[in-house]
Parts: structure tokens; sequence; C-alpha cells
């Protein structure tokens, strides 16, 4: 027997998927489900790593409904946190896998190609463990921005952040990966398109 949720409010909602109700989350889809896969294909430029990335961003929802505080932030806020999180990680799957494939490669047959495949996979461990350090605003800001191929000002719009806030993360970020990898005079241009 469907219920017909359509006047509830999507935090009225998301406390009837916490009670473990289907069809509430089935709404919360209905309501939130075109705006997921928008933004999940607009980072992953796939429209099956976007299914997946949603389908994981609302099973997602339903197991931490619970512990939603609407008080903290409004619920489509939470969703859409949960499946812009999702399709970051597929970013991040994806990107592992591409490195992997390419270290299975054969190596070129060129004189120190091997030297070179050796320093470049060093710097790419280097720059991957600086990153985990950083707090997960600043690492989601930077990698959004270099792997997602983002500018400053669809951060903002994407994260739901003002645009100040977005760049004031990614100078921090910027800094504090400087620190980490140890090179003062590391070059890592941001070009501001905003």
């Amino acid at each position: 027997m469907a219920r017909d949720l359509a006047h509830l409010s999507d935090e009225a909602v998301v406390a009837l998927v916490a009670r473990s109700d289907e069809t509430a989350l089935a709404e919360l889809y209905d309501r939130f489900g075109r705006v997921a896969y928008g933004l999940a294909l607009r980072m992953l430029r796939d429209p099956s790593l976007a299914e997946d990335a949603v389908q994981e961003g609302f099973l997602a929802v339903w197991r931490s409904a619970p512990r939603f505080v609407p008080e903290r932030a409004k619920a489509s806020t939470w969703i859409l946190t949960l499946a812009h999180r999702r399709a970051v990680d597929a970013v991040r799957r994806e990107e592992r896998r591409r490195a992997d494939s390419l270290e299975l490669a054969p190596e070129p047959a060129s004189g120190g190609g091997a030297d070179e495949s050796a320093w470049l996979r060093l710097q790419r461990e280097r720059v991957q463990a600086a990153l985990r350090q950083l707090p997960d605003q600043q690492r989601e800001a930077l990698e959004l921005a270099y792997y997602g191929g983002f500018s400053q000002s669809e951060l903002a719009e994407r994260l739901g952040q003002p645009l100040g806030t977005i760049k004031s993360r990614m100078f921090a970020g910027l800094t504090r990966m400087r620190e980490l990898l140890g090179d003062p005079g590391m070059e890592m241009s941001w070009t501001s398109t905003s």
C-alpha cells in the first residue's frame, strides 16, 4: 500500500527513512535523485559511474538516516552531500584504477625510462600521502579542482559554499601541501576562472 508523502517536508521523510520506511526512501529519491545524478555526472563524466555513485549515495542515506540531525543541516543539503561524497570516492577509485593500469603497462624501451617512471611513481605517492594528511574540506576542494577539473567558482556552487571559503580552503591546503612535501619552491599553481 503506497503512502502519499508529497505533503511532508524533506526532514520528515528522512525521519521515516530512519524508521526503515522504504517508501520514504523512494520519495527522497524522487525528490533528489535527478539532482544527485546531475552532480555525479558532472564530476565523473560517465553515466554508469554516476548512476553507481547516486545508488551508493542513497544507500548511505538509508544507512545513516537515524543519525541525521535537522538542526545541523537541511535534509536536501545532507542528501546531496552524501551523494557528492560517493562521487568523490568514485573519482578517487578511477584515479587509482588508471594509475594502477599505468603501473602495469610495459615500460618504454628508451634509456632512463625506468628511472623517470620510478621518480614519477614516488612523487605521486608523496602527493597522495600529503593529501591524506589534509583536513577533509581542504582535501576535497583540492582533489575536485585538480583531479575533477572544477574551477573555484564551480566548486563554490557544487559544495554550496561562498567562493571566498573555497579559495581559503585551497590556499590553506596548498600551503600545507608545500610544508608536507618539504619543497618551498614547489609550484602548484591555480588559475582562477571566477
